[in-house]
């Protein structure tokens, strides 16, 4: 079986192509590369709660080890961002992350992790997936310490947040684990500072309760219906490796990743006044462009996927990195997604406010910034031409979509420099198309931003044409 990474790392199915062999090949792999590297390289080793996580990342340790590598190895189940911190923290070559993060349970994979704290770029990830299967597995323990990644990270976080500030707003905080890798760490963290908060589903569970660990309203009904029947000032969910954070008012009502962004947005410019840029992908709102960006502050877009984000963040000055599917990154912290601090900020966002609870707060922002519309759809395209159909539409030069005129057209490359995102923007402030292919699956993506529901629909319809 050929092992190809994606955007963000390797997922396959557990057994048939996840397994002790393909785990073994992927870890000589990653020692052959980081030996090419670094004299005497030093990597850190984390898993999710996932079914054989663990055992995958005590075969990664011993293969490293067998090479001479020194590996620390995580003593228990953690989020990805504590992997990553504790990475950049202890100034480490390399990180590995055992997890599928959201993807269903019969899923694991590989994360990479850079001495920034970050994703590996796809330079470097296609050069350890051209490494696979080059040498023989070599295997020993004695250069593995097991060790205790949460202190460090606990103590880094302390640094941001001004719990002070939050105990004395009297919140009382909701948090839905989705018995993933979060576990119970953000309740403990806010419980340490006399902060209400309790956590549903924080037992790990390598099946996650029969849920998708993915926090979006469709996965979230546990969570709702408790905010629905108590009194709470806000729902935090967050994903099956915890790099991702999803928010319910007190009401019981989601909250779009849209309007998170928007929001932690404005806390982070003009309540934290972090310094700095913004950047996001392209299918976040751009509503942040009209009411952030100035001439002290850019406002950049890129293409989907965090590590996109990462390589922004590692090259200049952000404040704060988001994309549309929940993950959020802060310059101050990591170029990394991390649910723990997301979740963190959107409850010092609330305290800060004056509002004791979410809606209160939503409701007093949705009539200063107004309502984004935006939607996306995806479409199953089973044809052998679905990698050359943007590269075509790009070639046509699409000039109007409906009653508007094309201004600018973006082409966004994957990492084997293949166009497959384009996107279309229309005249008038926050009206655009996002056209997406995918590499790896037979879908394509559309996305679609404007000034009202039904010009959404109309953007969408005829996105929904180009593929027929």
């Amino acid at each position: 079986m050929k092992i190809i990474f994606g955007t963000d790392g390797w997922r396959g199915l557990l057994d048939s192509e996840i397994n002790e062999e393909t785990i073994s090949l992927v870890a000589q792999s990653f020692a052959d590369y980081n030996l090419q590297r670094f004299s005497h390289p030093a990597i850190a080793i984390g898993f999710d709660g996932r079914r054989n996580s663990e055992k995958f990342a005590k075969i990664f340790a011993e293969t490293l080890s067998g090479n001479n590598i020194k590996v620390f190895l995580s003593d228990r189940i953690i989020p990805t961002p504590v992997l990553s911190f504790f990475v950049k923290h202890n100034n480490l070559n390399s990180g590995v992350m055992i997890t599928a993060s959201h993807n269903p349970p019969e899923y694991n994979g590989v994360k990479f992790k850079a001495d920034y704290g970050g994703p590996f770029l796809t330079e470097e990830t296609l050069k350890v997936e051209e490494l696979i299967g080059k040498s023989s597995v070599k295997k020993n323990d004695v250069n593995i310490e097991r060790t205790n990644f949460l202190l460090s990270y606990t103590e880094q976080i302390g640094k941001f947040i001004d719990f002070e500030f939050i105990r004395r707003s009297r919140l009382n905080v909701l948090i839905d684990s989705m018995g993933g890798a979060g576990s119970d760490y953000l309740e403990r963290i806010l419980l340490a500072h006399n902060i209400s908060a309790q956590t549903i589903f924080s037992l790990p569970d390598q099946n996650f309760y029969g849920r998708l660990a993915e926090p979006i309203e469709k996965n979230l009904g546990p969570l709702k219906k408790e905010l629905q029947e108590n009194d709470y000032s806000l729902g935090l969910a967050t994903d099956g490796d915890a790099d991702r954070c999803g928010v319910m008012l007190d009401n019981g009502e989601w909250l779009s990743a849209q309007e998170t962004i928007l929001f932690l947005t404005n806390f982070i410019v003009n309540t934290k006044k972090l310094q700095g840029n913004i950047v996001k992908t392209a299918s976040v709102t751009d509503k942040l462009k009209t009411l952030f960006e100035s001439k002290q502050r850019k406002i950049y877009d890129v293409q989907v996927g965090f590590k996109y984000i990462t390589e922004v963040m590692i090259s200049k000055k952000i404040a704060f990195g988001c994309e549309e599917s929940g993950g959020f990154g802060y310059g101050i912290h990591l170029p990394e997604r991390d649910g723990i601090l997301s979740s963190l900020f959107m409850i010092e966002m609330l305290a800060h406010s004056g509002f004791n609870k979410l809606s209160e707060y939503v409701n007093h922002k949705r009539e200063e910034f107004g309502k984004i519309f935006y939607d996306r759809i995806d479409l199953k395209y089973e044809k052998q031409d679905r990698n050359e159909l943007l590269p075509g539409l790009y070639r046509n030069f699409i000039d109007r979509i409906g009653n508007f005129r094309v201004v600018h057209i973006k082409a966004f490359y994957s990492s084997r420099n293949v166009i497959n995102g384009l996107k279309f923007f229309l005249e008038g402030d926050n009206r655009w198309l996002l056209l997406r292919s995918s590499e790896t699956e037979p879908i394509v993506r559309i996305y679609a931003e404007g000034q009202s529901d039904d010009e959404v629909k109309k953007f969408l319809e005829y996105g929904r044409k180009l593929f027929n």
